[in-house]
């Protein structure tokens, strides 16, 4: 086989391999959106009490983590491959991760909801926590047309990214709401009750955080595109 050949093979090759992990990170992409809308779905269903419902979508969610996780090593073990260019790689690695973290704070927090499940919770609680499960769509949503405009308009990328800080703002201010009615009715519930109640709304706003996060390195990768 001449050089040239060999030459034309690895550049096909490389595109495959390219393509592959591209093809991999937007799957995981769509999943971490999926496991948060699983999430709003749960507390709505908790909400009007149908807690078979909301434990199901629960479990939906918890399928769709495993999937998340499993993709992450698929992606690195292509990204090892040195297909393409380093900086490329880094930053797809950096988003991977953080999209992986993200994933993470949401099967936590719906942990504490499929505890919160089997207790009673008082109704105030459920206002501000919907809020923040609704905003957490918008916000992933928002994340992952930033993320995708990219590659192909970096002053957009930016914008949705500034959103994104927003809405974190917004998501932030219902969290400490939560936190003063924790301090309100504390004495009305169990101390479990309280405990699961805490940690739901902390690993909403870690999510909420973990978004955010993201968002920034967007807008870092996206002045790095503008030229």
């Amino acid at each position: 086989m001449t050089y040239k050949k060999v030459r034309v093979m690895e550049r096909w090759f490389a595109r495959r391999r390219k393509s592959k992990v591209l093809e991999l990170a937007d799957r995981q992409m769509i999943l971490a959106t999926d496991t948060v809308a699983d999430l709003q779905k749960a507390v709505a269903a908790a909400v009007e009490g149908k807690k078979k419902e909301a434990a199901n979508h629960i479990g939906h969610l918890s399928k769709i983590e495993h999937e998340i996780d499993e993709l992450r090593r698929s992606i690195f073990e292509e990204l090892t491959k040195d297909t393409m260019p380093p900086q490329d790689r880094e930053d797809i690695m950096h988003l991977v991760k953080r999209l992986d973290e993200m994933a993470d704070h949401v099967k936590d927090a719906a942990r504490a909801l499929d505890l919160m499940l089997k207790t009673q919770i008082i109704n105030v609680f459920w206002d501000p926590l919907s809020f923040v499960a609704t905003k957490l769509v918008e916000i992933t949503k928002i994340l992952r047309k930033a993320i995708e405009a990219l590659g192909t308009n970096p002053l957009k990328a930016k914008k949705l990214a500034i959103t994104i800080d927003k809405i974190e703002g917004e998501i932030d201010e219902k969290y400490q709401h939560v936190k003063e009615l924790l301090l309100k009715y504390s004495d009305d519930m169990s101390m479990a009750t309280v405990l699961f109640l805490r940690d739901f709304a902390e690993e909403m706003e870690h999510v909420a955080d973990a978004c955010d996060d993201t968002a920034d390195y967007v807008r870092i990768l996206a002045a790095t595109r503008e030229f």
